[in-house]
């Protein structure tokens, strides 16, 4: 029971955060503004993705959008969600990664569905490496990949 609640605060607190932060600035940045936190390395903006990340598949037509963007989607999260439920071998770092991506994931469905676009407002630009514009929700799915990915890459059991 306690493992269980765990996933589910865990999942909770990605989508309370993500939420939390595109409130406020769907509330405090005007869109397309440009506000350069930390000089031109760290900007903050207000931009609506209407796609998936990077922009992908916001020209496909409505009810593709609505089937490859939504409706896949939540099937995906609700059959992960069950499973990391239900599982109970799953070490505790693989927990974290699957919340964190699950959160992620939809923290971002929620604004699909009820705005029919996604808020993404960061941007890092450091030399050459220059990112998309992103929001906390992808920072959620990009964390949980890549514990994943160093998880599944590694021959040691973690557990937490």
């Amino acid at each position: 029971m306690l493992r269980k609640t765990v996933i589910v605060v865990l999942v909770l607190l990605n989508i309370g955060c993500d939420q939390l932060s595109k409130t406020v600035v769907r509330k405090s940045v005007e869109s397309k503004d440009y506000i350069e936190v930390i000089e031109n390395h760290f900007i903050l903006t207000n931009v609506e993705n209407t796609g998936a990340m990077l922009g992908f598949g916001q020209n496909l037509p409505p009810i593709l959008k609505i089937i490859f963007l939504q409706v896949l989607p939540v099937l995906v999260l609700v059959i992960l969600l069950m499973r990391i439920l239900w599982k109970s071998h799953l070490n505790g770092w693989l927990i974290v990664a699957f919340g964190f991506v699950i959160g992620g994931g939809i923290g971002n469905l929620i604004d699909r569905i009820a705005y029919g676009s996604v808020t993404d407002f960061f941007q890092i630009r450091l030399g050459i490496f220059k990112t998309g514009i992103f929001n906390m929700a992808d920072v959620s799915v990009t964390i949980g990949i890549l514990l994943l990915l160093f998880f599944s890459m590694s021959k040691q059991k973690w557990s937490i």
